[in-house]
């Protein structure tokens, strides 16, 4: 900002050399003390775009490949138990459970239900009813009785019509004269206070006309004395030491912002060059001459061969957990054999697989042994002997 656009923030303010040199040491103290504080904060800028630009991606993806890669072996491992163990539930556990709520325990409720409805609640209202009648023939009827034909007498005779004949010939007229006392005591002390209020009031009046005569020849005074000790030197400092130090410290936070600026920039850019010649240049020839080749080498002589393994492997589990569902399935069906019995198409000394027919007919016949397919002729094309 240069000398015109000052004299236009301030025209009334005069451009003198104290002027200019306020303003010269104002703009370096400001910028000693900006220039650190405008260098970490483009510092804390540019820290937080490479996090966002270089450091996020890669994090979040390798997250999620590590998620997927922990769900599919969780799926793989736990797979074929949790078939297995969810069997087991049902037939030990759930099986039993549902036959035991079924056949034991809704018999049970529906039994205790008509227990209670049939016979608990005609007996409980019964007893109720007794026991109210009871009581109210015992102990209610008897307490009315006492109330109406006792108490009430007692009390309106022995205790209302008393108090009711104090009160009207005797507490009445002393209330009255004890009012007509008080008010001709209170009427004397009115006219006292009264006539002692007016004096008073007659004091203080002349007392104050007094004190403001004396205020109205001190008040000029003692305004003019404020105004020259204190309101024109505040005035003066305001104007001559206040506003142009507000006005040149605002002015050069301004500059130095901007200057910091220029030099955080230039001082970065030289940390930029620097760290690509010491670290960039040669990580990056590294990665291309070396860590590219044995990447390579890796991914065809080691991580293909594990992979397809480890391929060989996930197939063979997968056989062998299918494998031991099959046996699980033929042994849970064994068990129901030996329980229950095998069927009549399975059991021993039966004919199994299509049921014979009869001579002439076309029905079948469960019982029946099962008719040769061949004419009684024999075989016309046997080998004769």
């Amino acid at each position: 900002m240069d000398d015109r656009e000052h004299q236009e923030l301030d025209r009334h303010a005069p451009e003198t050399a104290p002027n200019r040199l306020l303003r010269f040491v104002v703009r370096i103290v400001v910028l000693v003390v900006v220039l650190p504080v405008r260098m970490v904060w483009d510092l804390a800028v540019a820290g937080g775009q490479v996090c966002r630009r270089v450091l996020l991606p890669p994090a979040v993806r390798a997250l999620t490949a590590l998620a997927d890669g922990v769900g599919w072996a969780l799926e793989r491992l736990f797979g074929g138990v949790g078939w297995v163990l969810g069997w087991l539930i049902g037939t030990l556990v759930l099986k039993p459970l549902r036959w035991l709520y079924t056949s034991v325990l809704t018999p049970l409720g529906h039994g205790l239900r008509w227990i209670g409805t049939a016979l608990l609640l005609p007996a409980l209202y019964g007893l109720g009813n007794g026991i109210g009648w009871l009581i109210t023939m015992v102990l209610i009827v008897p307490l009315r009785f006492l109330w109406r034909y006792v108490a009430v007498p007692v009390v309106r005779y022995g205790l209302v019509v008393p108090v009711v004949w104090l009160y009207a010939n005797m507490l009445t007229p002393i209330g009255l004269g004890t009012g007509w006392v008080l008010s001709r005591l209170w009427q004397g002390t009115a006219w006292t206070l009264g006539t002692l209020w007016q004096g008073t009031a007659w004091v203080l009046a002349q007392l104050w006309r007094g004190i403001a005569a004396t205020g109205r020849g001190l008040g000029p005074a003692v305004a003019g004395l404020v105004m020259t000790l204190l309101v024109a030197p505040i005035g003066w400092a305001y104007r001559r030491i206040l506003t142009p130090v507000g006005r040149e410290t605002a002015a050069a936070f301004e500059v130095a912002w901007r200057i910091a600026g220029y030099v955080s920039r230039a001082v970065g850019r030289a940390l930029a060059w620097l760290a690509w010649h010491l670290i960039g240049a040669p990580v990056s020839w590294a990665y291309r001459s070396v860590c590219t080749p044995v990447g390579h080498f890796l991914r065809d002589a080691v991580w293909a061969p594990a992979r397809r393994a480890a391929a060989e492997a996930g197939r063979a589990a997968r056989a062998a957990l299918t494998t031991a569902r099959e046996t699980v399935r033929q042994a849970r069906r064994d068990a129901w054999r030996a329980l229950v019995g095998a069927p009549a198409a399975e059991r021993p000394g039966e004919p199994r697989g299509i049921p014979a027919r009869t001579l002439g007919s076309t029905t079948t016949v469960p019982s029946a042994a099962q008719a040769s397919e061949s004419p009684l002729g024999g075989d016309p094309f046997a080998k004769q002997g």
